[in-house]
């Protein structure tokens, strides 16, 4: 009697929690929070928390094992490189090159558009080296956000972890609004006639009920199935893909040469401040990252998947761009439905509702990926308890992270039913091109500096190095920024960039070495991601990062009073777990990110 009671007892004890529960415990259960005398306790070591989460570093193991323990249920193992691929596709072609390249061209590049692809799409490409290297090395949902926790610390981390959540929020929220406008195309009726006018401010007066749904619908999709999802993709990119075939030889068709002339209508000044917007049309392509914790053999599939699709859109891209420019005079274009006007012009009015229909197709996909990706960073992210985990649960029967896709679909959704376009794309270029410098400056970090290997004075010459990298691609853009025709300042900047580099390459030995597959051309490639990335932050406007320092301003508020004291508990709780032979059993892990029997 008294074992079949312990039995019992024990049955009940390893019997899964339900999903569907919301307690205080599951919002907040670090000990900071237990109480109000506990939370003042915790503020009053505010300070003595900052400087440890600011020197503290998380590691593979942690971050491949420990982490995943918070989620309860695993994420199901489901995609190969051809997934990949196809979701390469899904998340990346959608409201940016059909929106975009019409909004920019008309206003900043004129046909000269065209080189503003090449220059966001080599930024790009760049920068997916070095996700390829770490999706490899660290195959975990947490993406960027998991790989600077590794080798920049958590509050790095977290200020990157902030621009994520900002990045997905309002991509998903700018996808939304283009869907409704080229929704409106197909109906053949005016821009904003679906939209609710209303007397709030400009940019935020015409209220999108329809990209509310959209979202929504998208969302409810990525929840019910990873597996399901990527077959949706598939067909939906297929359509999509058939339809960008059609613009580009259609477009080239009825291409006439002298509407290249002026090329540089703007000069090269508005070349690289539309690069810098057009950069959001290769935003998405970090989400196959994301799905790293899902691939059945990441060493050989993510890179395939990741660069294959990008090299394939780059190329995509730039045709599709010069086609607009040589089709319709880029004063004719029309910014908000480029390409389904242009094709009426030439007398195709038929084509315009294909244009709109694979536009459509587009921006689906890019919901639909984007849901998937944007809700598996959440997911890490409150793993590490930098927002309550309860967003960090994986569903037991769809294996998929619902709360974390709510919590991204509502923030969306509120933002698409007031924000436009033009207010949303500027501000997601500077998050992105923040996250993709910071992930250029990881690499470097990560193969120079191996904790308790690299010696003091060899950290002393890397980091003297890469600031001199950092503060020259700084200075490059500021000389650009202030006097883009002016030649000083550059022979300053150039070469005490490539003096950093260099100095790299012939003083420091590399400390680590990739196990599988590693970014070319150590350190110039991560170096160059650097330069550009900067150097396209600094092309945009002011007022982009007047909101993009509003927006980090409210981020470091919630990490005083929330985020340092979460993490800090949830660190210091792991510590304490983690026993040495546990630590040794963890480190054996096979080239797809599990641990070994």
């Amino acid at each position: 009697m008294d074992s079949k009671g312990g039995c019992e007892g024990e049955a009940a004890q390893q019997q899964p929690k339900s999903y569907w529960r919301c307690s205080k415990q599951d919002f907040f259960p670090e000990q900071s929070f237990q109480s109000w005398g506990s939370y003042r306790s915790a503020l009053s070591q505010t300070w003595l928390r900052f400087k440890d989460r600011l020197l503290s570093r998380s590691d593979d193991v942690i971050e491949l094992n420990e982490l995943r323990k918070q989620s309860e249920n695993p994420m199901k193992k489901c995609l190969n490189w051809w997934d990949l691929i196809w979701f390469g596709f899904g998340s990346v072609i959608g409201a940016g090159i059909f929106v975009l390249t019409g909004q920019e061209a008309h206003k900043h590049a004129g046909p000269a558009i065209v080189l503003s692809y090449v220059a966001s799409g080599l930024s790009a490409m760049l920068s997916v080296f070095c996700y390829t290297e770490f999706a490899v090395e660290i195959p975990v949902a947490g993406g960027s956000f998991a790989y600077l926790r590794v080798e920049l610390g958590d509050f790095v981390a977290f200020i990157t972890a902030g621009n994520i959540l900002l990045e997905s929020i309002i991509g998903g929220a700018a996808v939304a609004r283009a869907w409704t406008s080229y929704f409106t195309t197909l109906l053949n009726r005016p821009p904003n006639s679906l939209r609710i006018h209303t007397n709030l401010a400009k940019d935020f007066n015409l209220l999108d009920p329809i990209a509310v749904a959209v979202l929504m619908i998208a969302s409810t999709l990525a929840m019910i199935s990873t597996r399901k999802t990527s077959y949706f993709n598939w067909i939906a990119s297929a359509i999509n893909n058939v339809v960008i075939l059609f613009v580009i030889v259609a477009g080239f068709a009825h291409a006439k040469t002298s509407n290249l002339t002026p090329f540089l209508p703007y000069g090269t000044e508005g070349v690289f401040q539309a690069a810098a917007i057009v950069y959001f049309a290769y935003g998405g392509f970090d989400n196959i990252a994301t799905m790293a914790e899902e691939t059945r053999n990441p060493s050989r599939d993510i890179p395939l998947g990741l660069l294959g699709s990008m090299s394939i859109i780059t190329v995509v891209y730039c045709l599709m761009a010069l086609s607009l420019g040589m089709m319709q005079k880029y004063t004719d274009i029309d910014p908000n439905a480029a390409y389904s006007v242009a094709f009426q012009s030439v007398g195709m009015t038929w084509a315009k509702y294909l244009v709109a229909l694979g536009a459509l197709k587009g921006m689906t996909t890019v919901l639909l990926v984007g849901a998937l990706g944007q809700a598996r960073y959440t997911t890490h992210i409150a793993r590490a308890h930098m927002i309550p985990p309860w967003f960090a649960l994986v569903h037991p029967k769809t294996g998929t992270p619902i709360n974390a896709t709510l919590l991204i679909t509502i923030c969306s959704a509120c933002i698409a039913l007031f924000s436009s376009l033009d207010v949303l794309s500027s501000l997601l270029s500077v998050s992105t091109l923040f996250i993709f410098m910071m992930m250029a400056v990881a690499l470097l970090v990560r193969r120079y500096h191996v904790r308790g290997v690299t010696p003091p004075k060899d950290l002393l010459k890397f980091s003297i190095f890469l600031l001199i990298i950092i503060a020259s691609s700084m200075g490059t853009a500021a000389c650009w920024g202030l006097n883009p025709h002016g030649w000083v300042g550059y022979t300053i900047t150039i070469p005490a960039w490539i003096a950093g580099t260099v100095g790299l390459c012939a003083f420091l030995p590399q400390r680590r070495t990739p196990k599988v597959w590693g970014v070319p051309l150590v350190p110039w490639l991560p170096s160059l991601s650097i330069a550009t990335n900067l150097f396209l932050m600094g092309s945009l406007g002011a007022e982009a990062f007047e909101r993009f320092g509003i927006c980090t301003l409210v981020m470091l508020l919630y990490y005083v009073f929330f985020g340092v004291h979460a993490t800090y508990d949830m660190a210091h709780q792991q510590q304490q777990q983690l026993k040495p032979d546990s630590l040794e059993a963890a480190e054996n892990v096979d080239s797809k990110g599990n641990a070994a029997p």
